[in-house]
């Protein structure tokens, strides 16, 4: 008897370390199909097979999707040290990530972040990013301000690419949402004292969504926020670091409370002038006239921004980027938020100092005219005569 368990037990344990080679097989297989210097994008295809099947569709309703965290598939992780270059990245598992309790961005938030998304293509043969090679520009741009190395516009594209691919079961169908993706660059090294952090982790991941507010295509409505400030001169409200985002978080939850879907910010000096919302860009309309505040280092540059800036010129709006004051809100038509999240979100109303101004929304509106226009270059629906989008196959 004693033999007899001595020989199931071996034949288990047996089965059992077999099991664990063949997973650790798999994560080989995935990295050595994902580094940067040596594949295309398209080779990851033989390393996800070993997987699961393409054909293989996500257990989601499409037509609940939010905005929030959904578990996908992979996630694509590259790192460097200080002083050096990013060279080459792999996907790993989506999973949880170990970081040093002294690292940089634990300590001291040395950490930015991009958001992007992809869309599948109505015939359902591939899918469309949607300018990625700007995201990867204002990385580098404020990777230069948080004194961190950043990788190469290709190195950031490609990334993005792998992302779609490995987790493209979980891009929704054509109009139904979309697969937002979120690069991460952080100060993954451990520092005691004040200085940039000896290592760097340059990570992207990404979740399936639908509409970022929960009004969906619905007007918002915001409160205007004159105490608490978004940014201010000389700091980084121009660049997309995780700082901006914590200190915002108590105005926004005081006009949640209040029933508002979102925070308006004003400019710390004078008080007047307006910024942006917690996520978003701010337009303006009076008479036809677009107006939307200057960038001057504490209001982003976002990409949807400089977009709708573009497509509205082209309709042959006047769009003025200036200071725009809270009297100039008071007195317009229609007002509309811009974000990678939001897209194009109509405002229905704005209250400052208890009280609130309502504007125009709904059919015929400047803001659904120019979401109309986008949307339908993002998901591929009109020819892209702008090179704005890129195919991934």
């Amino acid at each position: 008897m004693l033999m007899k368990n001595a020989v199931d037990s071996f034949s288990l344990m047996n089965t059992f370390l077999k099991s664990v080679s063949s997973f650790r097989g798999l994560n080989s297989r995935v990295g050595r199909f994902s580094y940067f210097a040596s594949y295309s994008a398209s080779s990851l295809q033989p390393a996800l097979d070993s997987d699961r099947s393409d054909d293989e569709s996500s257990d989601i309703d499409w037509d609940k999707l939010g905005f929030g965290v959904v578990r996908t598939d992979y996630m694509y992780v590259m790192k460097c040290s200080l002083g050096d270059t990013f060279s080459c990245g792999e996907l790993n598992r989506y999973s949880n990530i170990e970081l040093n309790p002294a690292s940089g961005v634990l300590n001291y938030g040395q950490g930015i972040f991009e958001g992007l998304k992809a869309y599948r293509k109505r015939d359902d043969r591939g899918f469309l990013l949607f300018r990625p090679e700007e995201n990867a520009l204002r990385m580098q741009m404020g990777a230069e301000r948080m004194c961190m190395p950043s990788p190469t516009i290709d190195q950031f594209v490609h990334a993005v690419k792998q992302i779609v691919l490995a987790n493209k079961r979980w891009v929704p169908p054509q109009e139904r949402g979309s697969l937002y993706i979120r690069p991460l660059l952080i100060g993954s090294g451990p520092v005691l004292g004040l200085a940039p952090a000896p290592e760097y982790t340059f990570l992207v991941y990404a979740a399936p969504v639908g509409t970022y507010f929960k009004e969906g295509l619905a007007p918002i409505n915001l409160l205007v926020q004159d105490e608490i400030h978004r940014a201010t001169p000389g700091g980084t409200g121009s660049v997309k670091t995780i700082t901006n985002y914590a200190p915002v978080l108590k105005a926004q939850m005081i006009a949640k409370s209040k029933g508002f879907t979102d925070v308006l910010y004003l400019d710390s000096v004078k008080k007047k002038y307006l910024e942006e919302a917690s996520s978003c860009n701010i337009f303006i309309v009076k008479d036809s006239v677009i107006s939307t505040p200057i960038t001057q280092g504490t209001v982003l540059s976002g990409i949807t921004r400089r977009s709708i800036i573009e497509i509205a010129r082209d309709y042959g709006y006047q769009v003025d980027e200036r200071l725009v004051s809270i009297e100039d809100l008071m007195d317009a038509d229609e007002v509309f938020c811009t974000g990678t999240a939001v897209v194009v979100s109509p405002v229905g109303s704005i209250t400052y100092h208890g009280q609130r101004f309502e504007y125009k929304t709904g059919a015929e509106t400047v803001s659904q005219r120019l979401h109309k226009s986008l949307t339908s270059i993002q998901m591929g629906l009109v020819e892209d005569m702008k090179g704005w989008t890129v195919q991934i196959d």
